[in-house]
């Protein structure tokens, strides 16, 4: 069964904790067992698991800009982004999380993120697949 997230998003670079909608879909899906397959249709966005920590989300920011630095990238010469699509290309735009008694298997302290790299954008979706029984 295929869901989808659709919101829009407001800076140049963002992380968006999308758990509760995640959440909620695994929970309405009455999956007890099985696994939930999150997807980003975007070149030049992606998807992380980890803290909900103000601190974290800034340090995610800051290693991108180290990582990939905006400088004389081929693909800047086609729409001038080639970092939101080597930022995404590096972190994945999927993830996928065990599903046990109807709920996500993610850990104490674990949060999924939308990361967004190119933005603002007004249309940005998740698609979440739910597998199981």
């Amino acid at each position: 069964m295929n869901n989808l997230i659709e919101f829009s998003t407001s800076k140049k670079k963002e992380l968006i904790n999308i758990t509760n909608k995640v959440e909620e879909i695994v929970s309405s899906s009455k999956v007890e067992r099985g696994i939930c397959h999150v997807f980003a249709p975007h070149a030049t966005a992606a998807l992380l698991i980890n803290e909900d920590e103000a601190g974290f989300k800034t340090d995610v920011e800051k290693l991108l800009d180290i990582w990939i630095p905006q400088g004389n990238w081929a693909h800047d010469r086609v729409d001038n982004n080639a970092t939101a699509h080597l930022a995404a290309a590096m972190i994945g735009q999927d993830r996928t999380i065990p599903i046990q008694e109807g709920r996500l298997q993610l850990g104490t302290w674990q949060e999924i993120f939308f990361v967004e790299l190119d933005g603002p954008r007004e249309r940005r979706k998740i698609i979440v697949q739910i597998v199981g029984e």
